[in-house]
């Protein structure tokens, strides 16, 4: 079986670098923009399921799942409010997003949007994002790692964490550093038809095989009770909000090649998520079932792949487990590119070089910061204090939703909102969801929601008390609704 695992394992990541590998040779030539945003060329098919593969890192697979297992049926609800969350990113934001990115001087990043925006020569926008993006993306790419190394050592048990940890670091560097976006929209696009697939069939089968068995009580009696708890529920559609401010999954909206691929786009993503979601809480469930309390408790986060092991044999096992090592790739090739590419276009070219670098070493710029953090991740997940996958996570998600939610939101439908007001809502959003996450974490309520309040609250007041937009940040703003219209 073990034979089967490895080759399964082998052919998936020959498969991931030959992409980068080809988009290397194909885009050798190619500029910033199609390094970092595919030159707005990219389709509806491979836009939703990267958008949506990006989003949904290996906690899909393991910490919810094991969270829903260990502390009961209400943390279903981080799967309800992703869900809703994803509806209105698609329905709200994408299509304006789209429209207003490229009415905004072309924008090919956040931070250059948020800046263009406001018609602005000012780099404080841009810099205070690019410091968020680094810090934030470093700390998601961590927890992609440490699922990564978790998958490695189940198939290969002679790697050490930390080798197992590396080798899977290094696939994804490869392909992202070659390829650039369409390396990771293209390996996206197969991992998330993969992520899919394999949380179809697991439950499935399980469900299938528990009839043939005895079937392990759900033993604990407030495990179904903790559905109506109202901080699990709060908690919960507040990963809804975080959408709204995730950079790597709304640069997908403006890469698009077009407006008319955008309801196809939408269907396609939203679909992907609901079913995503739901099966996710299946294996969570059926797992407790399958496995038993007791097994199942002792290594919640791996319950999806004790399932896959006990159920499948070895090549049909190791497709599967590939899924999760998908769910982490996936993730961590798009934050490594959006780091890179926040900081080559937003501070190494108008800080360090006054605006006077090429295309060639801009690209190579991003490449380094590439490796800068994945070096730095690498370290954050080598140390057993880190946290789990599943808070390192919920950590990121929350400063990314509450830092730049509330200021894309009004970027794009309040015409009144000021540059001032954008500065003071990035930096109430991440300082506020800090604070609350170190001092007041144990009210149970997940730091994103007092956040994304305050941060909203600041928006507005510091707008209001700021000197009213000029003229051509107005003449942008209805040049951006036209396109929208049209």
């Amino acid at each position: 079986m073990m034979n089967a695992e490895v080759l399964a394992f082998v052919l998936y990541f020959v498969l991931m670098l030959a992409i980068g590998v080809v988009f290397f040779f194909k885009e050798r030539g190619a500029g910033e923009k199609e390094y970092f945003l595919g030159g707005r060329s990219m389709g509806p098919w491979v836009t939703a399921m990267s958008a949506q593969a990006s989003d949904m890192s290996a906690w899909l697979l393991m910490g919810l799942p094991g969270s829903i297992l260990a502390f009961g049926f209400g943390q279903i609800w981080i799967g309800i409010g992703l869900a809703l969350g994803t509806i209105a990113n698609w329905v709200i934001v994408a299509r304006r997003l789209r429209c207003f990115s490229e009415a905004a001087n072309d924008s090919i990043t956040l931070p250059q949007y948020l800046s263009n925006r406001f018609a602005t020569k000012s780099l404080t926008l841009q810099i205070i994002c690019a410091v968020i993006f680094l810090v934030c993306f470093t700390i998601y790419v961590a927890s992609a790692f440490v699922s990564g190394a978790t998958v490695f050592t189940m198939v290969f048990p002679s790697l050490s964490n930390q080798t197992a940890m590396l080798l899977f670091a290094l696939i994804i560097i490869i392909y992202t550093f070659l390829g650039g976006y369409k390396a990771v929209c293209w390996t996206d696009f197969f991992q998330g038809m993969l992520m899919l697939g394999a949380l179809l069939i697991a439950p499935i089968f399980a469900l299938f095989m528990l009839q043939g068995m005895g079937v392990h009580a759900v033993d604990t009696p407030d495990y179904f009770n903790a559905f109506s708890s109202w901080k699990d529920i709060v908690s919960g559609l507040g990963w809804g909000l975080g959408y709204f401010g995730m950079p790597h999954i709304i640069i997908r909206f403006m890469s698009l090649e077009s407006q008319k691929s955008l309801k196809k786009s939408a269907k396609i993503g939203i679909t992907w998520t609901v079913l995503i979601v739901i099966f996710a809480a299946a294996v969570g469930i059926i797992g407790r079932l399958f496995l038993g309390y007791d097994e199942a408790i002792n290594g919640h986060s791996l319950v999806f792949i004790t399932m896959v092991r006990k159920i499948f044999p070895g090549v049909i096992s190791g497709l599967l487990l590939s899924a999760v090592l998908a769910a982490s790739m996936s993730t961590a090739d798009s934050q490594l590119l959006m780091a890179a590419s926040a900081f080559a276009s937003d501070v190494y070219k108008p800080v360090f070089r006054k605006g006077k670098a090429s295309d060639k070493e801009m690209m190579w710029a991003g490449r380094i910061v590439v490796l800068i953090i994945s070096v730095v991740a690498l370290i954050i997940a080598s140390n057993p204090n880190s946290g789990t996958i599943m808070s390192l996570v919920s950590n990121a998600w929350g400063v990314f939703g509450a830092a730049f939610g509330p200021a894309i939101m009004l970027s794009l439908f309040w015409k009144r909102f000021t540059f001032a007001g954008a500065v003071v809502s990035i930096i109430v959003g991440a300082a506020v969801d800090g604070l609350w996450l170190a001092f007041l974490s144990g009210t149970g309520i997940y730091e994103i929601i007092p956040a994304f309040a305050a941060s909203m609250i600041a928006a507005i007041v510091a707008s209001l008390l700021s000197k009213k937009p000029g003229k051509d940040v107005e003449e942008l703003f209805d040049k951006a609704v036209k396109f929208e219209e049209e």
